[in-house]
């Protein structure tokens, strides 16, 4: 008879052990990164025990692997933008920005069949405009025999977390390879370290000595809003023309001041690319545009006399054919941006390029996300735009190069 208490007691403890198991998962999902991230680590320490293949793991930190697209080396962490002489000269938000790695480029080579990235970033990993791919991951292109030369995409995390342990690529033969890993455009990177199969071949490259592209401007350079950090229009346009390139974009804060003039006269550049005015359209009047610009040219002249500088007119906004008060606007700034660039001509400046806004990234209205900022599409049309003026600007045989490359004619 005593049988219903005892079966209702060893129910009672399965709902209490079930509700226990519940409580450790839901914590265990709750878990800080760090802690998942260790396991992560233990487990595959156990793996390589039971004879799975143990990692290589390389700091990205370490001296003597530098990126490419940094342009100075004295930059407050290995992955920032700007040199630790700039804060203070720069405005405040220029700075911060200059955390982001946006641009800056891995360079490897290695054999092996797996690459794995452990990456650490320390701001938000999305925007509401852009994926945690493009904002917080990282991104790798290889070329080697079996892409034919060209820059073939490779892979790239999907962070979930602010910490990340995963393969790029699992499974290829294992063959010779280039490979560039693309940083995070809208992040700062904390950590990153690239891993191979032991008994892998692994060598890291150095920043090419060419002379790189530059680009200021605003978050349409940044990277916003490109699917991936190897779809921004100085990435694609450093693969097609197979040359080195600095990305200078800060979002909301490409506005031509001259200390960004005295900044970008530190780099022997191959040219200049200023495409400031999607900033300099907002709440700016048409006769302040003018002055910048000519002031920012001017500066640079003073630093670089002879290097090429392409200015760049807004892309027009996606629903601007819509609203008459875009329509005016563009017309306002492109006419003030454009008596800059006719007055530098006319007072003898040299090297000058104008490449106007209309058909910047199509007429369809189709490249964007939010009338502003590009997809992928649009990142992709403008570049294409730049192409033949960039290519003008490099030794004939780098673009040469960059069209055996792949590079998009």
């Amino acid at each position: 008879m005593r049988l219903r208490p005892l079966l209702r007691a060893r129910a009672a403890g399965v709902v209490s052990l079930l509700l226990c198991v519940a409580f450790l998962a839901k914590n265990a999902a709750a878990a800080p990164p760090e802690t998942r991230v260790c396991d992560a680590h233990k487990a595959l320490l156990v793996e390589d025990q039971r004879g799975r293949p143990a990692f290589v793991w390389h700091d990205a930190a370490a001296k003597e692997w530098r990126p490419e697209g940094r342009a100075w080396d004295d930059t407050p962490t290995p992955f920032a933008r700007l040199s630790v002489r700039a804060k203070g000269k720069v405005p405040g938000g220029v700075w911060l920005l200059s955390q982001h790695s946006a641009g800056l480029v891995f360079r490897f080579k290695t054999d092996a069949p797996t690459v794995r990235v452990r990456v650490t970033t320390g701001g938000s990993l999305a925007m509401p405009h852009m994926t945690a791919v493009g904002v917080s991951g990282v991104d790798l292109y290889a070329r080697g025999e079996d892409s034919g030369g060209a820059w073939r995409w490779a892979g790239a995390t999907k962070p979930s977390a602010k910490h990340t342990d995963a393969a790029l690529f699992d499974g290829a033969k294992p063959l010779p390879r280039e490979f560039a890993l693309y940083l995070p455009l809208y992040n700062n990177t904390v950590a990153l370290a690239v891993g191979v199969p032991a008994g892998s071949a692994f060598e890291t490259l150095p920043p090419r000595p060419a002379k790189p592209l530059v680009f200021y401007g605003t978050s349409i350079l940044h990277g916003c809003s490109a699917s991936r950090p190897g779809m921004t229009i100085p990435a694609l346009l450093g693969r097609w023309l197979d040359t080195p390139t600095v990305n200078l974009g800060f979002s909301g804060n490409g506005r031509m001041e001259t200390a960004l003039a005295d900044v970008l006269g530190e780099i022997d550049a191959a040219a200049y690319v200023l495409d400031c005015l999607p900033n300099m359209h907002y709440g700016m009047p048409p006769a302040e545009v003018e002055r910048r610009t000519l002031a920012f040219v001017k500066r640079l002249r003073e630093k670089r006399p002879t290097t090429p500088v392409v200015l760049v007119e807004d892309r027009t906004l996606g629903n601007a054919w819509l609203l008459p008060r875009l329509q005016r606007e563009h017309k306002q700034t492109r006419a003030a941006y454009r008596a800059a660039y006719a007055k530098l001509v006319a007072g003898g400046v040299k090297g000058l390029r104008y490449i106007a806004g209309d058909g910047l990234i199509g007429s369809d209205d189709e490249a964007t996300i939010d009338a502003s900022h590009l997809t992928d599409l649009g990142m992709w049309r403008q570049a294409k735009t730049l192409l033949p003026v960039l290519r003008e600007y490099l030794p004939a045989n780098a673009a040469a190069a960059g069209c055996a490359a792949g590079a998009v004619r």
